[in-house]
């Protein structure tokens, strides 16, 4: 196997990539995640065919990215069998090689949970499961909740090696948990409590051993549903677990997401308990000082035409209606980062075209619910 690229993103590093587009970008495009400067716009990884000439789509498009002033990209081991992660691997090396970026300049981000097939789906699929994770030890009977997801510490640690050599990186900058809720589907919430508890603590095991620099989870309805759903996830109880996980010094940092003009609840719905309040759980995450990226914020290309004409007069300025929904997201309070899968340049140059313009202040933003 190749060597690992060393480093990871930091707060110098980040800010020297923000640097570059002074003048050209609003300082408002970079936000900060525990002093790193990641831009607004997100790069998303997640559709597309399982084949080289996708490979080579997202290699172009990331790169592209990296030269606009997009340095954050999303990923899951999951993602088009591993073929993400790897196509992220090839851009990175080669922007580095070329100088256009620096190793501690660009956020990575990946996720674990969902059992990844190796490049393709194989031919018998029970065997290879039972051959790469049973026959190996890595997963034992019960630990896979829906025939799919796992998060056992075990589990996990294989998990985080597969994403570093894919990725070819030494150090993940953010470490999902994916989906976590998908557990409450084959137990119940005291076990699911505690699966958790065991995940978070080797995730800060990893942390120390310079494996990731942060975690948290990605979801889909987890923080969005009634808090009497069997899936609800309350942000206060998570980072209690990771406290208690990592003490008050704990890398819970992050969460990620859908939210977009079609599914506003991360924003309108007030289900997240904090200190006895409920509150949306963006104001949630606010209040327990974590970064939230935003996923499907053009709602897996849904939201790219034929959007409301008011929309248009709301969001003036901007020629599509992708960078417009795009524009509602990252203008959000309390959105740090709005991501959008790219695997065309054409795509990225118009989603970029976006971060040329600061996010809407508070005064205009808030006549969208007004209008509505």
């Amino acid at each position: 196997m190749a060597p690992l690229i060393s480093g990871r993103a930091t707060a110098e590093g980040t800010q020297r990539y923000a640097d570059r587009f002074a003048g050209r970008l609003p300082a408002e495009h970079f936000r900060g995640l525990d002093g790193l400067r990641c831009s607004t716009v997100g790069v998303g990884t997640y559709l597309g065919r399982e084949d080289a000439e996708t490979d080579v789509l997202y290699q172009d498009a990331i790169a592209r990215a990296l030269e606009l002033g997009l340095n954050v990209i999303d990923t899951a081991v999951n993602y088009r069998h591993q073929r993400s992660e790897r196509s992220i691997r090839t851009a990175l090396e080669t922007a580095i090689r070329r100088g256009t970026i620096g190793r501690d300049e660009v956020v990575v981000a990946t996720k674990g949970g969902y059992i990844p097939f190796d490049g393709a789906v194989p031919r018998d699929a029970r065997a290879w499961f039972t051959a790469t994770y049973l026959e190996t030890g890595i997963v034992v009977p019960g630990d896979v909740a829906g025939g799919s997801h796992c998060m056992t510490p075990r589990y996990l640690r294989d998990q985080i090696e597969r994403s570093r050599a894919n990725l070819g990186l030494e150090t993940l900058d953010v470490y999902y948990v994916h989906n976590p809720e998908a557990q409450l589907e084959a137990v119940e919430r005291p076990a699911f409590l505690a699966r958790l508890r065991a995940a978070f603590a080797a995730l800060e095991a990893a942390v120390g051993e310079g494996k990731i620099r942060r975690y948290g989870t990605a979801t889909w309805n987890g923080y969005r549903e009634d808090p009497r759903a069997r899936g609800y996830l309350s942000l206060e109880a998570l980072v209690a677990v990771a406290r208690e996980a990592g003490g008050p010094d704990h890398h819970f940092r992050v969460i990620q997401l859908p939210y977009n003009l079609a599914m506003p609840e991360a924003f309108t719905r007030a289900n997240q308990p904090v200190q006895g309040e409920l509150v949306s759980v963006l104001e949630a995450a606010r209040r327990l000082g974590v970064y939230v990226m935003a996923s499907a914020s053009v709602h897996q290309g849904q939201l790219t035409r034929n959007l409301p004409a008011a929309v248009a007069e709301l969001l003036p300025g901007f020629t599509t209606d992708a960078q417009r929904a795009l524009q509602f997201v990252r203008s959000t309070p309390g959105i740090g980062t709005a991501l959008v899968g790219m695997k065309s340049v054409a795509h990225v140059e118009e989603n970029a075209g976006v971060a040329t313009t600061p996010p809407m202040p508070w005064e205009r933003f808030q006549r969208f619910f007004s209008a509505a």
